[in-house]
């Protein structure tokens, strides 16, 4: 099947990113759009919606509110529509669960007629129509769009000593009841997923069940820069700022930004204090270990269990542990984009290290006409901010104008109080 005319805007993968772009798109008159999801409803991480799991963004970082609070599809919107205004004024939350954060993107999603789930795009090549692209779409078959946005997100990483012994946080919840039930369980990886089922795991087994250990490659279990200064490093003052420093500068800077958005909430780190401390009294201490500058080099499995090959990072000796299961909480990655843009081959710039070449607008640099857009795969040239919820109604409103050629969402000049830069 071919549309009659090309979209004027298509998207790839429907996650809070694209969702964004589409509800930012939808009262646009005249602008042509479809956004395309292979699977059959929105779901966001399904498998870390822990009880007690919170944000780590004001309800305000919703699709639409920090570029549009007069959407129908805001937070406040879904609210009102649940009849939970009320309710949600007297609970004074800044800070919302996971679980109704994704409620609401599932509230938004059904109510915007240019979804198409159950649909997966395979490829996007340069079509000789109108100048567009052509999508090949699964089952629908070829699309053509004048402009095309990327956002397929990221994908679980594991490092490679634990590949095919470990589960990854990604797929929690699902494990969540077998490794309660484990005797001697081994966390890897000391960013907020990690520290939350590790109290969640903490909190759900007995006393002197067995060892419950808890490794990380960082120096310690740090608390997330979350100062009011601290926080203007997710702004679109330091986005611009990022963007215009030399490739050599920014590879340098993100490493070392580590705790903007590796580290754990302060909240979290004292409900785990408070639950150790907890099980100490009446004497004795609990059998947990937190071990951090270790580092997991090696893993194999065998009667006994898994038995891991620990390296101190700081110290510089070995030693070796054996546990019955393992679970990385060892982040994400982005998606490899080959096999979805392979076909455009040399036509999209790369910069010395491979890397798609992406302009402050989002846009991939291609000597072709029509425009690619990627959303939360650009952390390379836009900062440690590009999957951070609280810019992603920006970054959309930022590619609706590009798109359109003109101001359709006027956006702030400056938003922090920091000057970034001479």
């Amino acid at each position: 099947m071919t549309n009659a005319a090309p979209h004027d805007l298509v998207g790839v993968g429907i996650g809070p990113a694209n969702l964004s772009l589409a509800a930012l798109a939808d009262p646009l008159d005249g602008l042509h759009v479809a956004f395309f999801e292979q699977e059959s409803a929105f779901r966001w991480h399904p498998g870390l919606m822990i009880d007690g799991a919170f944000l780590q963004v004001p309800f305000l970082a919703d699709l639409v509110s920090l570029v549009d609070p007069t959407s129908q599809l805001s937070f406040l919107s879904y609210l009102r529509a649940h009849e939970r205004l009320y309710p949600f004024y007297f609970a004074e939350k800044f800070h919302i669960p996971r679980t109704e954060y994704a409620d609401y993107c599932a509230w938004v999603s059904r109510r915007l007629a240019s979804l198409r789930f159950d649909q997966q795009v395979r490829t996007i090549r340069w079509s000789t129509v109108d100048d567009a692209f052509e999508l090949d779409v699964n089952p629908v078959g070829r699309v053509l769009a004048r402009n095309v946005v990327i956002g397929i997100g990221t994908e679980p990483k594991t490092p490679a000593p634990l590949r095919g012994v470990a589960v990854h946080s990604a797929d929690y919840l699902p494990e969540r009841d077998r490794l309660v039930a484990t005797n001697d369980v081994t966390v890897v990886g000391s960013g907020q997923s990690g520290a939350e089922v590790f109290l969640d795991l903490l909190r759900a087994r007995g006393s002197g069940q067995g060892t419950l250990r808890w490794l990380t490659r960082t120096p310690a279990f740090a608390p997330m820069e979350y100062s009011k200064l601290g926080l203007e490093q997710f702004t679109p003052d330091y986005t611009r700022f990022f963007h215009g420093l030399d490739e050599p500068v920014r590879d340098r800077l993100v490493p070392a930004q580590w705790q903007l958005y590796k580290a754990i909430s302060a909240e979290t780190i004292a409900e785990i204090y408070d639950e150790l401390y907890r099980r100490t009294v009446g004497g004795g201490w609990p059998d947990v270990v937190l071990a951090p500058a270790v580092e997991v080099v090696g893993a194999t499995t065998g009667e006994r269990g898994i038995e891991l090959s620990l390296r101190h990072v700081q110290q510089g000796g070995q030693t070796t542990v054996t546990t019955d299961a393992v679970l990385c909480a060892t982040g994400y990655q982005e998606r490899d984009l080959g096999d979805l843009i392979g076909p455009l081959g040399t036509d999209l710039e790369r910069d010395e290290a491979g890397r798609l070449v992406v302009d402050a607008d989002y846009r991939v640099g291609t000597s072709r006409s029509g425009s690619l857009y990627v959303q939360n795969a650009e952390r390379h040239t836009h900062g440690v901010g590009a999957p951070d919820l609280g810019l992603i109604a920006w970054r959309a409103a930022t590619i609706l104008n590009s798109v359109c050629g003109k101001t359709v969402y006027p956006l702030p000049e400056r938003t922090a109080f920091t000057t970034f830069g001479l």
